[in-house]
């Protein structure tokens, strides 16, 4: 019943912001017209069709803004006034009343919020569809006087998160039983696996071991800036971090008059983005333009900051080697790889024609190459590549939504920055030098000192554990060797057979040579 009263919500919230007109545009049918006057009575379609877009996934509640947040990055693919609108969704959600916050943060520490914070901002610096944040300055310990920021979860979002997602797994079980794309699609497994990672997102202390975890990675790489966690004060409900200072990466403008260098910061992200993957199997999965900022502060000047950590993919090294293959194909133009590799990950059934296949990428793929960024349609490319996926009876693996998600929005964030990006050959001579170390010398010595400390323990113990296996073991080591000696008595039985035999013909043709010479004369 829950789920009904939910489907039905949605449908009025719709139709109250007209959204219908979006969709029946060009749908003629006086009928259904007039049905949705009725049931939307009183509504007002004098805003925009954007901002009514906004305040209906507003309305609707995170997992929708959150939608709204993905389709923010797609310029190619929306009108511009409603990739606009949508941008406002990244981080001008309307905020929760800052009682509230101040409440659930003296609930999560046991103190007064003034035991805790010397400052305390209560406007929210940003709000957002999972939490919001303020700044504020820490009262004493060994991190006193330290700038924080502090992100506080919304209240009461399980229950309507929990329903939202019912909603969605109803939905998806009708496509997978009603749709035959929509087994191949696998829509179940694939809002399990949102599901997974949005109840993530609702623990802060996950996202704080995520952001912990992203800092160590990328602390070598000098790129990218990820701010430090107070771990005495973080709590599945409330996160206390480092303060950073940034401009955010859409005010490229601002960026450019400050001096920055858009087009190596373009490349940069496209690198950060492949060492998460590739190197690290371990990449931040909600890079919209509200999570990323640029420093300006002369030590850091022109680096990456990273925020909201909530949403973090994963890959195993199966995972990332097949990857890596395939790009590494697609870069090189080897078709004929690609659709081998599909065939032996078993993406598509073991029958399926290998030429067939490589033919079918390739005419996907190659009107795409040598051109620059801002020429290339991603929502082409995918839509052709969907229909191939039908043809050849592809099946869509979930563990992946979150590479894919991710790699478009580096995408949109790369076209924002520099319409001359080539990603791809940007991303080319990585990938390369990253399938050398998977291949090469210096692999091997990581594995072996992968394994060293289990070699250290095992070799001193191998005369025990030989002398312990020939003592337990006499008997059937003895029945063993009798029968390798019997087998060996019996090869060698045939081997006598048949070098005397040959012997004995060699014999019998050179007698019978020789009776026949003497007749003969």
């Amino acid at each position: 019943m829950t789920r009904l009263f939910r489907g039905l919500f949605i449908v009025w919230v719709v139709l109250r912001h007209g959204l219908d007109e979006l969709v029946l545009s060009s749908f003629q049918r006086p009928g259904i017209r007039l049905l949705t006057r009725i049931v939307s009575v009183g509504r007002n379609l004098d805003a925009p069709r954007g901002q009514r877009l906004r305040e209906a996934l507003e309305r609707l509640g995170p997992i929708f803004v959150k939608f709204g947040q993905v389709l923010s990055t797609r310029r190619d693919l929306l009108p511009s006034d409603i990739a606009d609108e949508l941008a406002r969704l990244q981080d001008r959600v309307p905020p929760f009343d800052s009682a509230i916050a101040v409440a659930t943060i003296e609930r999560a520490f046991g103190k007064p919020l003034d035991a805790v914070f010397s400052h305390f901002d209560h406007t929210p610096v940003a709000s957002a569809s999972i939490a919001q944040v303020h700044f504020a300055i820490l009262r004493d310990g060994r991190h006193g006087g330290r700038e924080v920021a502090v992100k506080v979860l919304r209240p009461n979002m399980l229950p309507v998160i929990e329903k939202d997602l019912s909603l969605m797994r109803m939905m998806a079980g009708w496509v997978e039983k009603l749709s035959a794309d929509g087994k191949r699609l696998k829509p179940l497994e694939v809002v399990a696996e949102f599901d997974k990672y949005l109840h993530d997102e609702l623990d802060l202390l996950r996202e704080a071991a995520n952001a912990a975890q992203l800092r160590r990675n990328m602390a070598g790489l000098n790129l990218v800036l990820i701010p430090e966690m107070f771990w005495d004060y973080c709590h599945t409900e409330v996160m206390v971090m480092e303060r950073m200072h940034g401009v955010p990466i859409n005010r490229v403008d601002e960026l450019r008059q400050k001096g920055v260098d858009i087009p190596k910061l373009a490349r940069d992200g496209v690198t950060i983005f492949f060492t998460q993957v590739f190197r690290d199997g371990f990449f931040h999965a909600d890079m919209h333009p509200g999570n990323i900022q640029v420093s300006v502060d002369p030590a850091t000047f022109g680096r990456y900051i990273s925020l909201d950590f909530g949403i973090v993919g994963t890959l195993t090294e199966f995972d990332k080697e097949y990857l890596a293959q395939n790009f590494t194909a697609f870069f090189r133009r080897d078709y004929k790889r690609v659709a081998e590799l599909h065939i032996e990950s078993g993406w598509v059934p073991p029958e399926t024609r290998v030429d067939e296949l490589e033919s079918a990428i390739r005419a996907v793929c190659e009107p795409y190459f040598d051109r620059p960024l801002k020429e290339i349609s991603l929502g082409m490319v995918l839509m052709r590549l969907f229909q191939t996926s039908r043809r050849f009876h592809v099946e869509i693996q979930p563990q992946l939504v979150l590479l894919q998600k991710t790699l478009l929005n580096i995408e949109g964030l790369g076209r924002d920055l520099d319409p001359e990006l080539d990603l791809w050959n940007t991303a080319k001579p990585f990938l390369e030098k990253w399938m050398l170390e998977q291949v090469g010398p210096q692999k091997l010595l990581q594995q072996l000192k992968a394994e060293a400390p289990q070699y250290a323990k095992l070799l001193p113990a191998l005369p025990r554990l030989l002398q312990d296996y020939l003592q337990h073991r006499p008997h059937q080591l003895r029945a063993e060797l009798d029968e390798l000696m019997a087998e060996q008595r019996r090869t060698n039985r045939l081997l006598q057979y048949i070098i005397y035999g040959g012997i004995g013909f060699v014999l019998g043709l050179i007698v019978t040579q020789v009776m026949l010479r003497i007749r003969l004369w």
